[in-house]
């Protein structure tokens, strides 16, 4: 398991991450055309560094799919995905990984290589659809444009 550790002889290794924004709606335009668009629901920003597997992403998907942050009659935060009927908009974004520790131009030396991000972002985005989940995507590599109504606010950032 990843942690933050106070030796500064061990290193913390970065690790596939999620950002869960709950909505109310969300949608991804590319080129002027929305190609995913969920009503309720989780937004969920995706980033992939080079050193993650399918073991990261199982992880994350287990999580973000029992989450339970939806209010039930009582109003605590007690439901998940699928009590509430929840989709998923899911959009791949390397920009999670900017390093900006050295200037104000940002790095971005530990997000995957394209080839390798898609393979596993549509990897992610299968299994949650094997969650019995239903998943709209953005674009890879595509330019998009994300608008949503952020219910709450309720945002999670996850890590494997």
């Amino acid at each position: 398991m990843n942690r933050r550790i106070s030796d500064p002889k061990i290193t913390y290794v970065k690790t596939m991450k999620i950002v869960i924004q709950r909505v109310k709606n969300a949608q991804v335009e590319v080129e002027r055309n929305v190609v995913g668009k969920i009503e309720k629901g989780f937004l969920v920003l995706l980033g992939v560094t080079h050193k993650d597997t399918k073991e990261e992403a199982d992880y994350l998907v287990n999580k973000l799919c029992k989450l339970r942050v939806f209010t039930d009659e009582n109003d605590k935060m007690n439901l998940g995905l699928k009590d509430v009927g929840g989709k998923l908009l899911i959009v791949s974004q390397f920009t999670l990984y900017a390093d900006c520790t050295g200037g104000n131009r940002p790095s971005f030396t530990e997000a995957a290589k394209p080839e390798q991000a898609n393979e596993l972002y549509e990897y992610f985005c299968s299994a949650c659809e094997r969650n019995e989940i239903h998943v709209e995507k953005g674009i890879f590599g595509a330019d998009m444009k994300v608008s949503l109504l952020n219910d709450g606010p309720v945002t999670i950032v996850l890590e494997k």
